[in-house]
């Protein structure tokens, strides 16, 4: 048996915003674990009682700058990571966005800067597999369509 505790759990929820062939990357200005850059997509923490699809338009809002259109929900992506010594176990849902209106220049103080970037380069340069997988997902959609 083991004496390993049980990790905690964390939800959080995010967008993949797309206009023209492009999608929102964010570099937020907190950096990772070993104190690099992180590019990412738009996400964060559920406030209050919003459900996941609110929280994820709020924070495409805020960390973007732009109002975007939720068409549907990408999956999840789960993981593992440390915090203060702790085992935390992470979801995120992230949601499909078509771009409506605004600019990027826009975003909250928690963000350094957003760019548009094409959506193949997004999936082979953002930080985490996981984000990189759900750009994935949107382009075939995209191609789908």
């Amino acid at each position: 048996m083991s004496t390993e505790p049980k990790p905690e759990r964390e939800f959080s929820a995010g967008g993949v915003v797309l206009r023209d062939g492009e999608v929102a990357v964010i570099r937020p200005k907190k950096r990772d674990q070993d104190g690099n850059a992180v590019i990412a997509l738009p996400k964060g923490h559920l406030d209050g009682d919003e459900t996941a699809e609110q929280a994820a338009t709020r924070e495409v809002r805020e960390e973007t700058g732009v109002e975007a259109d939720l068409v549907e929900k990408l999956g999840d992506v789960r993981y593992f990571y440390q915090r203060k010594g702790r085992r935390i176990f992470k979801i995120v849902a992230f949601y499909l966005f078509r771009y409506r209106t605004g600019d990027v220049a826009d975003h909250d103080d928690e963000i350094e800067e957003v760019w548009w970037w094409p959506l193949e380069r997004a999936a082979r340069e953002l930080s985490y597999p996981g984000e990189r997988e759900m750009v994935e997902r949107a382009l075939s959609r995209m191609r789908e369509s």
